[in-house]
């Protein structure tokens, strides 16, 4: 199987933030904003390994400002790291209102697909090889990641997470 890099597998995708997409106070509902993060990310994990894939995991996602009716959402999904049959994909959400011309950064999360066979069983996908300084760091950073989410699924004992256990014991 071929390297790929995370440019590959990078996807844009752009909504406008409608009346049936808002709570009572005109903001963006979670559930739809995490319903497109899902959708961006699942895009840019098939790039990747051009199959169908699963969602397996969504953690680390912070709501920093909401996005109001009428504004422009945007989503940007990139992998950062892929293992055996899995990947780890990093989504930003920018929102946009653009009669003010304003740009902000409303969320970000990572979500983890598992690529599957004509079966249903997970395959195996190609390595991911960042680079860019950004990417190198994402890519090292999604090692820590993975072993946390494997400890806090009961996946993974403590005292065998290496990379992790290293962030706080000498």
């Amino acid at each position: 199987m071929k390297p790929k890099h995370p440019q590959g597998s990078f996807v844009v995708m752009s909504e406008l933030v409608l009346p049936n997409d808002t709570n009572t106070l005109g903001n963006l509902m979670g559930g739809k904003l995490m319903h497109w993060m899902d959708i961006a990310a699942a895009i840019a994990a098939q790039k990747h390994c051009n199959c169908p894939v699963v969602t397996a995991s969504v953690d680390n996602v912070s709501f920093a400002n909401p996005i109001k009716l009428g504004n422009l959402l945007t989503v940007e999904a990139k992998l950062t790291r892929s293992f055996n049959t899995s990947m780890e994909v990093f989504i930003q959400v920018w929102g946009e209102d653009l009669s003010a011309q304003y740009r902000y950064l409303s969320n970000e999360a990572y979500l983890t697909f598992v690529a599957l066979d004509p079966n249903g069983r997970p395959r195996k996908v190609p390595e991911l090889v960042p680079e860019t300084e950004t990417e190198i760091k994402m890519f090292d950073g999604a090692l820590r990641r993975r072993q946390l989410r494997l400890i806090m699924g009961g996946k993974m004992k403590l005292e065998d997470a290496d990379e992790l256990r290293a962030l706080f014991v000498k």
